[in-house]
C-alpha cells in the first residue's frame, strides 16, 4: 500500500521552441521520478486536439485533464505578433474521479487565471489536488492577494473536519516573504480572514537567505538560460510551490520529502537546454492514516 502521494508541479513554458525537445526532456525526467500526480501550468493546445499536457501524460502512461484559462486573438499581444491561441492548466493522474474549475479575480484579456481541481484516487481514499497560476508582474501583489483568497475559499468549500488533506500546487509568481504567500502559511491576514497551508519546501528546508546553499529551493533561477532574457522580472526566486492543508492527528498530510526537480540539461554550451524556464517541485505527502 502506498502511504504517500507523490505530487509534482511544473510550469511548461507554453510552446517556446524547441518545443518537441523540451517536452521530451521534461517527460524523461518526470518518468524517472514516478509521480502519482503532475500539476502543469502554461499548457497549450497542439494539433489534432492534443495539448502539451497530453504529451507528458502519454510518456507517463497516465491521463491529463486540461482546462483553458485564457484565449487571445491575433492582435492581443500587439508588437509581439503572436498568433491567436490559448493557454491553461492541466492535472495528470492515473485515476481522476472528479474535476472542478473556477475563475480567479482580476482577469485581463491575455492573462486570465483559474483554479483547476481534480479528485484523484489514492490508497487512502480520494484526495483533492489543485493547481493554479497567479499574475506574474512584480507589482501585481494586490491582484495575487485577491486570487489566493479565492483559491483558499474554493479549497475550504471542499473541506470537512474528517476529510483527507488537500494539495495546492502552482506557479504563484510570488516569493515566500510576500503577503500572498505568508497568508497561505497562516502568517498574515487578508480580506479579514486567516488560513493555514504547509509550504512543503519549508517543512524540510531552510530558505536561501537564512543560510542554505545558494540556489537551493529556487525555481526561477539565473542558472537556467531560459530566464535570462526575462531578467527584468528579477531572477533567483522561489515561485513554484506545493502546499498541503494542515496535518491530521492520524499523520495524513505529513510531508515526507520535497525537492526541486526537472533541472537536467540537454546539450552543452550554447546548446544547453532546460525543459522549461521554471524548475519543478516534487513532494511526497502522506495520505494513509498511521496505525
Amino acid at each position: 500500500m502506498a502511504e504517500n502521494l507523490r505530487v509534482i508541479t511544473l510550469n511548461l513554458w507554453g510552446t517556446q521552441p524547441p518545443l518537441e525537445r523540451r517536452l521530451a526532456l521534461a517527460a524523461r525526467q518526470l518518468a524517472a521520478l514516478a509521480p502519482d500526480v503532475v500539476c502543469l501550468q502554461e499548457v497549450r493546445p497542439l494539433a489534432a486536439g492534443r495539448t502539451t499536457a497530453d504529451v507528458i501524460a502519454e510518456g507517463l502512461g497516465m491521463r491529463a485533464r486540461y482546462e483553458r484559462a485564457v484565449a487571445w486573438d491575433d492582435d492581443a499581444f500587439g508588437a509581439l505578433n503572436l498568433p491567436a491561441g490559448q493557454e491553461g492548466l492541466a492535472i495528470i493522474a492515473k485515476d481522476i474521479l472528479d474535476t472542478r474549475v473556477i475563475g480567479l479575480p482580476e482577469p485581463r484579456p491575455t492573462e486570465a487565471r483559474i483554479l483547476l481541481s481534480a479528485q484523484v484516487a489514492t490508497d487512502g481514499g480520494p484526495v483533492w489536488v489543485h493547481t493554479t497560476h497567479l499574475h506574474y508582474r512584480l507589482d501585481d501583489g494586490l491582484a495575487r492577494e485577491q486570487q489566493v483568497l479565492a483559491v483558499d475559499q474554493a479549497i475550504r468549500d471542499l473541506r470537512s473536519a474528517t476529510s483527507p488533506p488537500q494539495i495546492l500546487c502552482g506557479d504563484m509568481n510570488a516569493t515566500p516573504d510576500s503577503d500572498e504567500m505568508r497568508f497561505l502559511r497562516g502568517l498574515t491576514t487578508l480580506g479579514g480572514r486567516r488560513t493555514h497551508f504547509q509550504d512543503a519546501w519549508l517543512r524540510l528546508h531552510r530558505e536561501a537567505d537564512s543560510g542554505a546553499t545558494p540556489f537551493e529551493g529556487l525555481t526561477w533561477s539565473s542558472e537556467n538560460q531560459h530566464t535570462r532574457p526575462l531578467r527584468s522580472l528579477d531572477l533567483d526566486r522561489r515561485l513554484d510551490y506545493v502546499y498541503v492543508t494542515s496535518r491530521k492527528r492520524d499523520g495524513r498530510g505529513t510531508i515526507h520529502a520535497c525537492q526541486v526537480v526537472v533541472t537536467d540539461r540537454d546539450g552543452e554550451g550554447a546548446d544547453d537546454l532546460c525543459a522549461s524556464d521554471h524548475y519543478g517541485v516534487m513532494a511526497d505527502v502522506q495520505v494513509v492514516a498511521s496505525h
